[in-house]
């Protein structure tokens, strides 16, 4: 924060009332037409602080209204030109992956590897969003995700701390800028803080087990990174740690986020998460609960009204200091200055170039989209093949957009049908299913030279409020796989789906499967052109795919066991389950290309370093050559992952620190280089301190976290 923005806010504070003050931290959702006069009113009063630009808890997929910039900006002319101190309102939606223009739902952009191009996405989601009123969205969702029954897995970056960390300042980056006041650029909000993800059984909005340990080091990185990156806000999670909600805990909010990892903006609540102390068993009443929320740190209460209908109550009864209110006060003013709103409050319309976010759209889907099996070279297919297309998602638009998307058009998407007739030459047959009596789909197979499946699962069974007991695809998808099989026929599985699904009744059928996701605007244009081999496929997984649904949770990033059953890694796998193989179908990192590439030379520059070195600075330096020895120009992510074998504190069998994203010529070399240091090679203790142990450090670089690549370093 400046000191002239400080300066400015201590002089407003100085004018406000209690009341007034209480207001800034007010965040009413939009107001229905009979409720208009009364919220007008409010806002001239100074008593809202910030609008949620939506209606109801579960906007993500429930259909909301267009934005009217005049109706906006006319709240915006009440609150300057009208409220005793003309202070500004802050317009918040829920603009998660992508606004008119959308992008893959974010766990599919996680899976591009590509944090630059990541960024550039949110910069075009920043541009669009601003052109319409809003100065704030809730995103990124940074919570670490294990079990993808929870249906808000689609809105995070997978399994992987690493990765959480990279999209979380790629995202934060995108979207605020380096001057959050300049045009096109919106505020940035990290959540949901803490331990969301974690819900048990994957039901969205139950109780989470998370040690401090973990919490250290799995959920609270990518938090961590935003908050180096410059995040200016951060929302509270619904859920509980240690038997505490988050709402309520000065421990989470004031001692860790604001303490040990620095933060400095404001912290907004989820949803009513304040009212629900109550239903938590933590607080009484309304009145108990905003005493709690705010005590804890917790700035700006969204909807439920606790804080507006009970502060002044608490003041005046000592529950609540005067210091607390304007130290909450003060971080939301902060904020609203430095977005600039003081000196431009209004909305106006700038041009863009919406064919270059189209561009980015579709270049974003084209690397997040995972080639997962290619038996025999399949792919791509010629671009004169007879295709027999079936399948539902041959002919949706919809679902393609995903979750969370509340401004995009489902006309702005092509079918898949459409898109693979755009890029074909050859002939394309649709199957509908049954017509008549009959069903045209395996006669239609019959004469065709190859088979594309379209499957997936629909947007709406995705998001909150969206959990499923069995991320198996539905029964009649399966049964049309098995019955496609009977013609004999090569056939291509096209998965347009936001969570994981189980893999082994889809995997051992099909001869190719490409996992396009719900991949936004383009996502069918990128399918079409990766199947024809315009581009070579280059997403990788960010959450393992297991064979079965009663595998999960399944992740790679585990803790050894003390007995020889870590059957992620192959160990003994029939004696983690007698029925069934546990290894993973497809695991974390895996993605197939069109060439092929060669690891050689993997080495390091100096295989020991002292610990005093390596805190002063000095790193390892790692390379290997890679090689593109196949018959296409692609791009490979190089991932490297450590081990530590001996520590005071169980450390995973491997755990991703770094990756480089690479693009080939066929036929050519080069070298990667990561360098690993004091950042890299140690961990958080339960307490949240960082520790670097003396010992050995087995270093992987390769294809995926099972490579086989390996050498080892010393810190002495």
């Amino acid at each position: 924060m400046s000191k002239n923005i400080a300066l400015r806010v201590e002089e407003l504070l100085s004018k406000m009332t209690v009341r007034e003050k209480i207001g800034q931290l007010n965040q009413p959702e939009t107001p229905l037409p009979n409720e208009l006069d009364a919220f007008f009113e409010s806002v001239r009063k100074g008593e809202v602080g910030s609008i949620l630009m939506s209606v109801g808890a579960t906007a993500g997929n429930d259909k909301q209204g267009a934005i009217s910039n005049d109706f906006y900006n006319e709240i915006q002319r009440i609150a300057v030109e009208e409220s005793p101190n003309g202070i500004p309102v802050l317009f918040g939606r829920d603009v998660i992956h992508g606004h008119h223009t959308v992008y893959p739902i974010p766990l599919a952009m996680a899976a591009s590897f590509n944090d630059k191009l990541v960024e550039e996405c949110y910069s075009d989601i920043a541009q669009e969003a601003s052109n319409e009123s809003i100065h704030w969205t809730f995103t990124p969702m940074l919570d670490l995700a294990r079990d993808p029954r929870w249906g808000r897995i689609i809105e995070g970056t997978g399994e992987d701390p690493y990765v959480g960390a990279q999209v979380a300042k790629a995202v934060v980056k995108g979207l605020q800028g380096d001057d959050l006041s300049q045009d096109g650029k919106i505020v940035a909000c990290a959540k949901h803080y803490i331990g969301y993800g974690a819900a048990e059984g994957g039901r969205d909005y139950h109780r989470t087990e998370i040690s401090d340990y973990s919490l250290f080091n799995y959920y609270l990185p990518a938090f961590r990174a935003a908050v180096k990156a410059g995040v200016k806000t951060v929302m509270s999670s619904f859920n509980d740690v240690n038997g505490q909600p988050v709402t309520s805990s000065s421990y989470y909010l004031d001692e860790v986020l604001r303490g040990k990892l620095g933060f400095d903006g404001f912290v907004v609540s989820d949803y009513d998460a304040i009212i629900q102390l109550k239903k938590q068993g933590v607080a009484a009443d309304n009145a108990t609960c905003a005493e709690f929320a705010l005590n804890a740190g917790l700035d700006m209460d969204m909807h439920d009204k606790c804080y507006i209908d009970n502060l002044e109550k608490l003041i005046e009864d000592g529950k609540v200091s005067m210091e607390t209110l304007d130290e909450a006060v003060r971080r939301v003013l902060t904020v609203k200055m430095e977005k600039g709103l003081f000196e431009k409050p209004y909305c106006e319309r700038k041009e863009y170039n919406k064919e270059a976010h189209l561009k980015n759209a579709e270049e974003i889907a084209l690397e997040s989209m995972v080639l997962l099996k290619n038996d025999n070279n399949v792919l791509p297919l010629k671009k004169d093949a007879t295709i027999s297309l079936v399948g539902t998602y041959a002919q949706e638009r919809r679902s393609h957009l995903g979750s969370w998307c509340i401004d995009g058009k489902e006309e702005d998407v092509k079918t898949l049908c459409d898109a693979l007739r755009e890029v074909s030459t050859g002939k394309v047959w649709y199957s509908k299913g049954t017509e008549l009596g009959w069903d045209s789909s395996l006669v239609n197979s019959y004469a065709a030279d190859v088979v594309v499946l379209a499957l997936g699962e629909s947007w709406s069974t995705t998001g909150e409020a969206r959990a499923v007991s069995d991320i198996s695809l539905p029964k009649e998808q399966i049964e049309l796989i098995k019955k496609i099989k009977l013609s004999g026929k090569k056939m291509v599985g096209l998965v347009f789906c936001g969570r994981p699904i189980a893999m082994q009744e889809i995997s051992q059928y099909l001869d190719a499967i490409i996992y396009c996701w719900h991949s936004g605007t383009k996502a069918t244009d990128a399918a079409a052109k990766l199947l024809f081999g315009e581009v070579s496929p280059s997403g990788r997984l960010p959450a393992t795919l297991p064979r079965l649904a009663t595998h999960i949770p399944l992740y790679y990033n585990i803790t050894s066991s003390g007995r020889p059953v870590d059957c992620y890694y192959n160990e003994n796998p029939a004696k983690c389950y007698v029925d069934s193989i546990p290894t993973p179908c497809y695991p974390f990192g895996f993605g197939l290309t069109y060439t092929q590439f060669k690891y050689d030379d993997l080495k390091v520059d100096c295989d020991k370093i002292s610990l005093e070195d390596i805190k002063n600075g000095k790193k390892f330096k790692v390379t290997v050559v890679l090689e593109n020895i196949g018959d296409f120009d692609a791009k490979e992510t190089v991932q490297l992952y450590l081990r530590t074998p001996v520590a005071k504190w169980m450390r995973p069998l491997r755990e991703l620190k770094a990756y480089n994203k690479v693009f080939m010529k066929k036929g050519t070399s080069q070298v990667v280089t990561f360098e690993i240091g004091f950042d890299e090679l140690g961990y958080y203790d339960p307490q949240g301190n960082y520790t670097l142990e003396k010992g050995i450090r087995e270093i992987y670089v390769g294809e995926n976290c099972l490579t086989e690549n390996k050498i080892e370093i010393t810190v002495c």
